[in-house]
C-alpha cells in the first residue's frame, strides 16, 4: 500500500468516515472510494461493500478486484440503566455493536449491573453531544423520565443516527411528541423515532423487550 493511500485511510478512520479500499489483483493498483472518482460499476461495488460491511473478491469489467470496506464501528447508545438495558447490552455486543449505557444516576449505572459495558454518567444530552451519533449509531431511550429521555432525543434527532427508539406506551409517546414539537422538531424528524420501541412480538419481560429492540435495530440497519 502506498503511504499516501494509508494516510488517507487513517484520516478517514479518525474522521469516522466509511471508505472502501479496492485493490486490482492483476497489478496491485489501489483506489480509495469515495475519495477517488471511480467508474460506475466499481463505485456500485464499493457502495454495496460499504452497505453490507463485507469484504469480497469480485470480477468487474474483466478484472479481479479485492473490495474491502472500512466502516466506523457500530455503536448502541442506551439512555437509562434499567432492567431492559441489562438485557439489551449483551445482545447489542453480540451483534457487533459497541454499547454505552448513559445514566447520571450512579446507583443504577454500575459496573456490577453492567459488567464489561462502557458507562457514561453525564446528563444524556451532554453525553450524546460528546459521543456525536453518526450513521452507524443506534440510540435507545429507556428511562420513561422526560428529564432524561427528551434531551437525549433532542440531540439524537439532530444527528444522522440510523436508528432512534424510545420506550413507552402510545399515550406516553403522544405526550413526548408534543414536547418535541415545542422544542422545535417537525413531523418528519419525530417520525424517525421508533415508538413504542421494538418489533411487535408480544414482548412482556425485560429480555423479551430487549430482543424486540435489537431485532428492530438490525432490521433498520439492513434496510428492512
Amino acid at each position: 500500500m502506498r503511504r499516501e493511500t494509508l494516510d488517507r485511510l487513517q484520516a478517514a478512520r479518525q474522521a469516522g468516515r466509511g471508505v472502501v479500499l479496492l485493490t486490482r489483483l492483476s497489478d496491485g493498483a489501489q483506489h480509495l472510494w469515495p475519495d477517488e472518482a471511480l467508474p460506475g460499476t466499481l463505485a456500485e461495488a464499493a457502495q454495496a461493500a460499504l452497505d453490507s460491511d463485507r469484504t469480497a473478491r469480485l470480477d468487474i469489467e474483466g478484472e479481479a478486484w479485492f473490495v474491502q470496506p472500512h466502516n466506523p464501528p457500530l455503536r448502541l447508545l442506551v439512555v437509562g440503566a434499567v432492567h431492559v438495558a441489562q438485557a439489551l447490552a449483551p445482545l447489542g455486543a453480540a451483534m457487533g455493536f459497541a454499547v454505552t449505557i448513559i445514566d447520571p444516576r450512579r446507583a443504577f449505572a454500575t459496573a456490577e449491573r453492567f459488567a464489561g459495558v462502557s458507562l457514561n454518567h453525564d446528563w444524556p444530552d451532554e453525553a450524546l453531544a460528546a459521543l456525536a451519533p453518526d450513521s452507524r449509531t443506534a440510540v435507545v431511550t429507556l428511562t420513561h423520565d422526560p428529564k432524561l429521555d427528551d434531551p437525549a432525543l433532542d440531540v439524537a434527532l439532530k444527528s444522522p443516527a440510523f436508528y432512534i427508539g424510545a420506550l413507552g406506551s402510545k399515550r406516553t409517546h403522544a405526550k413526548r411528541v408534543e414536547r418535541l414539537r415545542e422544542a422545535g422538531h417537525g413531523d418528519a424528524a419525530i417520525a424517525r423515532i421508533a415508538a413504542p420501541v421494538g418489533l411487535d412480538i408480544g414482548a412482556v419481560t425485560a429480555p423479551e423487550i430487549a430482543l424486540s429492540i435489537m431485532a428492530q435495530v438490525v432490521a433498520r440497519r439492513r434496510g428492512r
